[in-house]
């Protein structure tokens, strides 16, 4: 059996001109954070279902904190015990994924609802 591959960690430094690529993610106690506001909790129960279902397909598992009208996304790789790339293309497929909405004028109209908004720090 081969041993694992240790992955590259980001300094201090490093992570902060990183999270310049995706705005609204911070850095706080060795973690990448991002907080996301919903309309209820429907809202934020599809939003961690949608988190759920890329985490196991990336086979890469976030913290969640979850109340009625907010999640909040914590991502760090354990095995490292520091943040690495698949925090960060995680980070981005959630981004993505999360506030994805339909273009203007786009055959999909969209939930005429807030649902998912960019919250802050």
């Amino acid at each position: 059996m081969t041993k694992p591959t240790k992955i590259a960690k980001y300094s201090e430094e490093q992570l902060r001109a990183k999270l310049q690529e995706i705005p609204g993610w911070y850095l706080e106690d060795g973690w990448i954070r991002r907080q996301y506001k919903t309309d209820g909790w429907p809202s934020t129960l599809l939003l961690v279902n949608q988190i759920a279902f890329l985490s196991e397909a990336a086979w890469h598992h976030p913290d969640l904190s979850v109340t009625w009208a907010k999640v909040t996304v914590k991502l760090m790789t354990h095995s490292e015990n520091g943040i690495t790339d698949r925090d960060f293309e995680l980070a981005k497929k959630i981004e993505e994924v999360a506030l994805w909405r339909p273009e203007a004028g786009a055959a999909l109209e969209g939930t005429p609802n807030k649902f998912v908004m960019s919250g802050g720090q």
